[in-house]
């Protein structure tokens, strides 16, 4: 992306977007453009809804103003793909813990064929394309991340975790519960049994001729070994008290919602504003350049928004030698403007939500009193996300 992230990019983006969001969309949303199509059926959005420099109920507002929900059903349904596989991974956080556990525990051994396939160097020419396609621009079409995922799992024949870890270190609209949840898919875990498999044909089709033989992929999609169904948890849905607003709370902005002007938080009154730096997660999950840059530019443009929209600065709490963990540079902004509580959008389960638990169960003990909050469009969705995404779909009459 030549172009910073910003919330105006975004909105310029889904302008641009609108006319083709209907017949255009739906005809054409698996064929990868080519490099020199200047107007793709996709919508190239989301990046801008990860972060929620976008908000989902913007983005469907606006498709919804020049299309009928018929004309743009496909586009409708691949937004709310998007919030059922959070709504699903939210009730189920312990998916994302395996997946991270098994993500530390493989990524130690040595697995024959994995840095050949990580380098491009696996030998089959449209999957080493992606690969540096991905590298490159930290962007793949959703056809090319269902092929990628089956080539890696059912024909190279490596762990499915440590394809979406790579995903997860190269995408700019990497997300936790879509990525995993998708690689799940794949690999015949989300849905008992069934697997996708990448077959010639079908890549030769949609990316019209530019791969037009692809030999030797695995002929059949044998599921992952099984495993125990997660446990499901209950949903933490409650809205803000009617009473939420003091004179001494601070607003903190994290990565995962950058829009926090807009919403129920657009009306607060603060003493100090903080804003959580992608940093704290770079390292971590090892979030190539590419994806680093993007947040950095992200959270800039969130707190230049934030600060115009509040009449206050906003410190950006990077990671330093002094402060080397998140939780001990938020107690350091809260004593620093001698806050009493901290209202905040609450993260979503994955990475954020794993770097802030400490923060929370610190200020629990503290006696600093912390408001998290979940917008409208989580609240009236995330419940029915119970099972699969037809039962979803169903239940909400979509």
């Amino acid at each position: 992306m030549t172009e910073k992230l910003t919330r105006a990019l975004g909105l310029r983006r889904l302008q641009e977007f609108l006319p083709r969001a209907g017949e255009i969309y739906t005809c054409g949303r698996n064929f990868v453009p080519g490099p020199n199509d200047a107007a793709p059926a996709v919508s190239q959005l989301s990046p801008f809804l990860q972060r929620r420099l976008l908000c989902e109920p913007e983005a469907l507002a606006a498709v919804r103003a020049q299309h009928s929900d018929v004309a743009a059903q496909k586009f409708i349904q691949e937004i709310l793909w998007r919030t059922y596989w959070k709504g699903w991974l939210e009730q189920r956080p312990s998916v994302w813990r395996s997946y991270c556990a098994a993500v530390a525990t493989e990524g130690a051994a040595q697995i024959k064929g994995l840095a050949a396939a990580e380098k491009a160097q696996s030998g089959i020419a449209c999957f080493d394309a992606w690969v540096q396609k991905l590298q490159q621009t930290g962007l793949l079409h959703n056809h090319e991340r269902m092929w990628f995922a089956s080539i890696w799992i059912f024909t190279l024949q490596l762990p499915w975790s440590l394809g979406a870890a790579f995903f997860y270190r190269h995408l700019l609209d990497g997300d936790a519960a879509s990525n995993t949840l998708s690689w799940r898919w794949v690999a015949g875990l989300q849905t008992r049994g069934k697997t996708y498999l990448a077959r010639s044909d079908n890549i030769a089709k949609y990316t019209r001729g530019q791969f037009s033989h692809t030999p030797d992929l695995a002929t059949a999609a044998v599921p992952v070994a099984p495993e125990a169904a997660p446990p499901q948890i209950r949903l933490e849905l409650t809205p803000l008290p009617e009473d939420w607003q003091g004179d001494r709370q601070g607003l903190l902005i994290c990565p995962d919602d950058l829009s926090v002007e807009h919403g129920a938080l657009g009306s607060g009154r603060f003493a100090a504003i903080a804003a959580v730096s992608a940093r704290w997660q770079a390292q971590v999950h090892g979030w190539s350049p590419t994806v680093l840059q993007a947040g950095d530019e992200a959270l800039e443009d969130a707190a230049g928004r934030a600060q115009a929209h509040y009449g206050q600065p906003v410190t950006t709490l990077f990671p330093t030698t002094a402060q080397p963990s998140l939780h001990e540079a938020l107690f350091a902004w809260v004593q620093a403007y001698r806050l009493e509580c901290v209202v905040m959008v609450r993260p979503f389960i994955g990475p954020w939500e794993d770097a802030l638990a400490p923060f929370f169960a610190a200020a629990q003990k503290r006696g600093l009193q912390v408001l998290t909050m979940r917008r409208e469009h989580d609240r009236q969705f995330f419940p029915a996300a119970t099972h699969g995404y037809f039962r979803f779909k169903k239940r909400l009459s979509l």
